[in-house]
């Protein structure tokens, strides 16, 4: 799918794709590659990159033209396992158009640019992107750090294994925001080099520093929950141990004072015992079965403690 738009009054407007200075390829059909190729003369290779949602975050420069790819967190669909994904598209940036590619429609509905600023080149849509996509990241981590503490409430009021799975779930999510947020800042220091080097306009430069600067605070605060939610997932992986260890002496405990008492009703109720000690007077019978069972105990324990050591 193709969405074209041109720059009118400082916003992005929807137009005829004749017109259009911002192009958008959504999950493009065979006839809509051949277009990326032949017209604005992208390779195989970079068009693939900018579909495969897994590719890592790079830019790279051509004497008409810059390519890039950029990592954007998905959005948050708020289901139970509390899983944050991150995805790739691919920007191609020229003098007339700016050309955004990716494998689905969901970056382009994100395209409601020019809250920050008026834009008036495709290089000004290029970076009010960029800006606004590190500001979703932003907005992920509150959210993450808002789930970790409701998630941390009801770990503590159920002790539910099910809760802990979801931490773990938060902190996978976290270090694959670490790794696009981290490959992100190195883009935008390559496109900073760049813009100095092209003498870009004061206010785009001044506009990727303050993305840079902005990038690498997002990059620290990713790194604290991280951190943060490691140490908690071993104390609360070490408290559920404890309270399984506690329930299990308990169990212990119940069946220690229960297996002798099951042992006596047993041996009371063996109706053949009896039968076959018959010329025997009970109180001799039955005190002689239990010296032999402690006998037989007690072997037990010295046979294991020899082949214990012997392993040893």
């Amino acid at each position: 799918m193709i969405r074209s738009h041109r720059l009118e009054a400082g916003r992005l407007t929807p137009c005829a794709e004749a017109e259009a200075s911002v192009l958008c390829f959504s999950d493009p059909n065979p006839a809509e590659k051949a277009l990326l190729l032949e017209r604005f003369h992208l390779d195989d290779r970079a068009l693939a990159s900018a579909l495969d949602p897994d590719e890592v975050s790079r830019i790279e420069f051509h004497p008409d033209a810059l390519f890039m790819i950029w990592k954007r967190p998905e959005n948050y669909s708020g289901k139970q396992t509390f899983a944050f994904d991150v995805s790739s598209f691919g920007l191609l940036l020229s003098q007339q158009h700016m050309v955004l590619i990716c494998a689905d429609d969901k970056q382009l509905d994100d395209l409601n640019l020019g809250q920050h600023r008026p834009m008036h080149t495709p290089l000004d849509v290029l970076l009010e992107l960029l800006f606004d996509n590190i500001h979703h990241y932003l907005g992920h981590l509150k959210v993450i750090k808002m789930i970790a503490r409701e998630l941390q409430q009801q770990f503590n009021a159920s002790m539910d294994s099910r809760h802990l799975v979801q931490m773990f779930n938060l902190s996978e999510s976290l270090v694959y925001y670490i790794n696009a947020i981290d490959s992100n800042g190195s883009v935008l220091t390559r496109l900073r080099n760049h813009a100095h080097k092209h003498q870009f306009a004061s206010d785009n430069v001044a506009l990727i520093e303050d993305m840079i600067i902005e990038n690498e605070q997002c990059h620290k605060q990713a790194n604290i929950y991280s951190t943060v939610f490691a140490s908690l997932m071993d104390a609360r992986g070490n408290l559920v141990n404890n309270n399984t260890n506690n329930l299990l002496r308990k169990l212990t405990l119940i069946n220690v004072v229960f297996l002798p008492l099951n042992l006596l009703a047993g041996i009371g109720g063996m109706s053949e015992f009896s039968m076959m000690t018959a010329p025997l007077a009970w109180w001799i019978s039955y005190p002689a079965l239990l010296i032999g069972m402690a006998g037989l105990g007690v072997g037990m324990v010295v046979m294991l403690k020899r082949l214990a050591r012997a392993s040893h």
